[in-house]
């Protein structure tokens, strides 16, 4: 063999083998991101407080909803997917508290990203989602709000501005926790008006 040959060789087989490396975990992976975006841990994030960025989310059940119109109430805005395990570990907690809460004023918003149209319908099913829940399809949303991975939620105010953000799976214990005590404030606010 020549010098040429197996340089050729030498840089062409490695390259050969990373690109079918990559072709097959993207196969396997759906072209998900895995597991690098993916909040296995529970735990708040420090943020600096200010008003939510605004957005209007085509939602799955039809129509469209704004933040804006829910000024008035918590809203617990939820990002997820349906491929994320923290976030199945996590669902049957958030239909639980969703309906303990209905009457107060609070509304849940499900935001489904990185995923695929129909595994999404799928799992609001498997589920039994009934709050609003919309995908964000271009991520447009997701980078307004520096998501960097799922499950992240938010907790903005009646006024629209972020008052907390968690990360990873929440439990309903934690869910009902925050929203007892953003109401308290709420209502102490109301109070002082």
């Amino acid at each position: 063999m020549t010098k040429r040959r197996l340089i050729f060789l030498g840089f062409v087989v490695p390259v050969l083998a990373l690109l079918s490396l990559l072709a097959w975990a993207s196969i396997r992976s759906g072209g998900q991101p895995g597991s690098l975006g993916v909040n296995h841990e529970f735990g708040e994030i420090e943020i600096s407080r200010g008003a939510a960025p605004q957005f209007s989310l085509d939602l799955f059940q039809g129509g469209s909803l704004e933040l804006s119109h829910l000024y008035g109430k918590i809203v617990f805005l939820d990002f997820w997917a349906s491929w994320c395990p923290p976030c199945r570990q996590e669902a049957p907690d958030l239909v639980e508290v969703y309906l303990e809460y209905q009457d107060r004023p609070v509304e849940f918003v499900g935001v489904d990203i990185w995923d695929d149209r129909d595994a999404a319908m799928d799992y609001l099913t498997l589920f039994g989602i009934p709050y609003p829940n919309g995908r964000d399809e271009d991520g447009t949303l997701a980078i307004d709000y520096g998501v960097r991975g799922i499950p992240e939620k938010f907790f903005i105010g009646p006024n629209g501005s972020v008052l907390k953000k968690f990360v990873g799976p929440i439990s309903g214990a934690d869910l009902r926790q925050v929203l007892d005590d953003l109401l308290l404030q709420h209502a102490a606010q109301l109070r002082t008006d």
